[in-house]
């Protein structure tokens, strides 16, 4: 098998950073070593197929977006990736690992969900990917069902407290579904809005003629997502079961998961780049319809409130354990514009898989987080979280060869006509410029991304069977 010797740069973990080389022998991490150090008395760098400099540069784990919705049916249209769209652009943007959601709707089956999940991605992923299981109608049938997820290599399920109609469950029904969780190990992953509620503000909104993508956000009060959370909660503590709450975006929220964890409560939560840098103010409320490319639920909060200080202080104080993207992408044309003049009807959904790890290091940047904190938060707590760990989210031997080279002395102009590979007719983070770049990505010892060139194939990626959460106590 060929080898690669990543030479010269700083090894970043989530527990620290040194100098060393990393030897890669086929797919597999083989040795983590001091810098320059010989095999059998020669020169490693001459008994290795390839030498990667990485002189200056930051060699870290491959990125694990652990929240992701490739063609996903959603709201009368498909999410505009496939699976070969939407993980080249991850590639692009250093992430070697997806875990997105398979999908069993109101009287189906949930094996055939899954079934039509692998359909979908086999043979067509540039990187590695996992299923969680989206359960759209708990029944004695899908309760037996998820009894054999972890069979499957599926250990994470979601449920839905929003969306009545389409993937709405009720009290009973997350109570029944926590309690295969709490006996199975099988992480609840929650979507916590209040959508009743919800419904019911939309309807009075739109009636007062309210129209506009900004109402998106009004509709959706940061008190129904706090509402929903505690409620989760309470079900989680009563059950016994893990619980994951996933784009977190409100303040007070995040308090209440907060709280569990001081109780000792086996609760975790997730946010997303929109919600540490985008508003309701600056973004919903564009002027005419624009505001609808930033339409996604939970949605932007208001920037008065202070809730994106709070979330990068949520990262550093671990009350928010990892940031993933919710990709979910849908063009503004033929997509997005099914909601001119009935904000209701605009898809909700944001592009940022090709995005999320240079965002995040701008965090480092901009003294936000640490530069281990970055690490750890998109790439080896999700590993972690989700079962993965030790193949992948770290650098060490035995790990696959999932590695990104990192220039801190880069720079990425983000834009539609920059660094845009989504399948998107525009960037929702138009403009942005981040203080590093993306040089080199692996994924399993194959170089996919290389100084601006992608070498990557469709196919490539292979499917993860993921164990139970390495976080449960």
């Amino acid at each position: 098998m060929a080898t690669t010797l990543i030479s010269g740069g700083t090894v970043v973990t989530a527990t620290g950073r040194s100098a060393a080389d990393v030897l890669v022998d086929g797919e597999k991490i083989a040795a983590v070593l001091a810098p320059g150090s010989t095999l059998l008395g020669h020169d490693l760098a001459g008994s290795v197929d390839t030498v990667l400099d990485a002189t200056g540069k930051y060699v870290i784990p491959g990125g694990i977006d652990a929240h992701t919705h490739m063609q996903m049916p959603f709201g009368g249209t498909e999410a505009s990736d496939t699976f070969e769209t939407g993980t080249r652009a991850a590639a692009w943007g250093g992430t070697t690992t997806i875990v997105d959601f398979a999908i069993q709707r109101y009287g189906e089956r949930v094996m055939d969900g899954l079934a039509a999940w692998h359909e979908k991605a086999a043979g067509e992923c540039a990187i590695d990917y996992g299923f969680h299981q989206i359960i759209g109608d708990v029944n004695d049938d899908s309760l037996k069902a998820m009894e054999t997820l972890p069979d499957e290599g599926v250990s994470s399920y979601k449920l839905f407290m929003a969306y009545p109609g389409v993937f709405y469950s009720d009290d009973a029904q997350i109570y029944k579904a926590m309690r295969v969780g709490a006996e199975t190990g099988l992480m609840t992953m929650m979507h916590a809005e209040n959508g009743p509620a919800i419904d019911a503000m939309v309807t009075e909104l739109l009636a007062q003629g309210k129209t506009d993508p900004y109402y998106h956000g009004v509709a959706r009060a940061w008190q129904m997502e706090e509402e929903a959370t505690h409620r989760a909660i309470m079900l989680a503590n009563l059950t016994g079961a893990p619980l994951y709450v996933v784009h977190v975006s409100a303040k007070p929220a995040v308090e209440q998961l907060a709280a569990a964890r001081d109780n000792g409560q086996n609760v975790f939560g997730e946010t997303c780049p929109q919600y540490l840098y985008l508003s309701l103010e600056d973004q919903l409320g564009a002027e005419g319809f624009e505001g609808a490319k930033w339409v996604c639920s939970t949605p932007l909060r208001s920037r008065h409130e202070h809730h994106q200080d709070h979330m990068w202080q949520s990262l550093r104080t671990n009350d928010i354990q990892m940031v993933a993207t919710d990709h979910c992408p849908f063009c503004m044309k033929g997509q997005k514009d099914m909601g001119v003049g009935d904000f209701s009807k605009i898809p909700n959904g944001i592009g940022s898989v090709e995005h999320r790890m240079d965002l995040m290091y701008q965090g480092v940047v901009d003294g936000k987080i640490s530069l281990e904190r970055w690490v750890e938060i998109t790439s080896t707590t999700p590993a972690r979280m989700f079962g993965m760990y030790g193949t992948k989210g770290v650098i060490a031997p035995g790990a696959d060869a999932d590695v990104v080279i990192y220039d801190p002395n880069g720079h990425t102009s983000i834009g539609l006509e920059k660094t845009h590979h989504m399948n998107m007719d525009y960037s929702a983070w138009e403009g942005y410029e981040i203080e590093g770049h993306v040089d080199t990505v692996m994924s399993r010892g194959r170089v996919v991304v290389n100084n601006n060139e992608y070498l990557g194939s469709k196919g490539h990626g292979q499917y993860v069977r993921r164990a139970t959460s390495q976080y449960l106590v």
